[in-house]
């Protein structure tokens, strides 16, 4: 049986759950967790921080861990980093039996190359690597994640070994793929906002835009958007009564 490390706290409905990224854990959310006055749901991925790893990566085997893991069967709004906001738009399409009431997909990246996806695959099948210091895993967290001079490392995302340190994160998550944006757009059955900082370099506006003309850029802000300035984020969640 998978384990999944939720955090929750607060009260009031609907609850917001907030999905981070690749190679994060569900600390970075707690800047807009305080924001938000009401009930969040905050989880470690499969084979991030705390939880489980999974036996096979993919959209649709994180998305339905992730469901078997939510407590209740109130209405949810899901807001989404990246890889987190692929996993919202999977929820919100109804094969998960997940009542979501609105998605916030932040920072997801839309085009894939031949390329890109070659250096997932590559990560995917690396071997575990293991550091001889806490300060040089604390070092490749922060790279992998996108929160090196903008967050500190969250101590969930590493492990002690006996030879040293190493991340917590298990690299065959690399090997999700690219998502359907098209398709998981279409089918979605709650409002949709797609957002991305500025300038994002993995997220640009404009590719969004081809998405949906409505796709928000939030001025200023990069990658980590949520991490950068959670009130701007934590504004686009009043489209949903959050």
């Amino acid at each position: 049986m998978d384990t999944l490390n939720m955090r929750t706290a607060g009260e009031g409905e609907p609850a917001v759950l907030l999905l981070h990224g690749l190679g994060a854990t569900g600390a970075v959310w707690e800047p807009l967790s305080g924001l938000l006055g009401r009930r969040v749901l905050v989880p470690d991925l499969p084979g991030h921080g705390t939880s489980s790893p999974l036996p096979r990566y993919s959209f649709q085997t994180v998305a339905a861990a992730l469901a078997r893991a939510l407590p209740g069967t109130g209405p949810l709004v899901v807001a989404g980093h990246s890889l987190g906001g692929v996993l919202a738009l999977e929820l919100a399409s109804g094969r998960y039996d997940v009542d979501v009431a609105g998605v916030l997909a932040l920072g997801v990246k839309v085009e894939w190359s031949q390329d890109d996806l070659a250096r997932a695959a590559a990560f995917a099948a690396r071997p575990v690597r293991v550091f001889e210091t806490r300060e040089q895993a604390v070092q490749a967290y922060l790279k992998v994640s996108g929160l090196l001079g903008i967050a500190p490392a969250d101590p969930a995302g590493l492990r002690r070994t006996e030879d040293g340190w190493r991340l917590a994160l298990d690299p065959p998550v690399f090997g999700v793929g690219a998502p359907d944006m098209p398709a998981l757009l279409a089918t979605a059955r709650c409002p949709v906002v797609l957002a991305a900082g500025e300038t994002d370099p993995m997220s640009r506006p404009g590719q969004l835009r081809e998405l949906d003309p409505d796709a928000v850029s939030l001025a200023g802000l990069g990658h980590n958007a949520h991490v950068e300035d959670p009130a701007a984020v934590r504004a686009l969640l009043t489209r949903f009564g959050v």
